[in-house]
């Protein structure tokens, strides 16, 4: 097995567990941080595994940090506008 999937899978099993956890801030110091160790494992499972599979461990991981994406969205379509 590739050892990007596994630190793709270690990554979620760790924002999972961070998530259960109780925050004062609504868990957005722990998301900045998870999305900072995501992105490069993203790109490691792109590079060795081809962009399918960086595509679904994408959306894996916007499934799991679904709150910071849709901010993101409503941010962009307020530049549109």
């Amino acid at each position: 097995m590739n050892l990007s999937i596994i630190l793709a899978c270690c990554w979620a099993i760790v924002a999972n567990v961070l998530a259960m956890m109780p925050s004062d801030d609504n868990h957005w110091r722990r998301a900045y941080l998870l999305i900072a160790a995501g992105i490069p494992i993203l790109g490691y499972v792109t590079y060795q595994n081809g962009p399918w599979w960086g595509l679904a461990v994408l959306v894996a991981g916007m499934s799991i940090l679904r709150w910071p994406v849709i901010y993101l969205g409503r941010w962009l379509r307020g530049l549109v506008r």
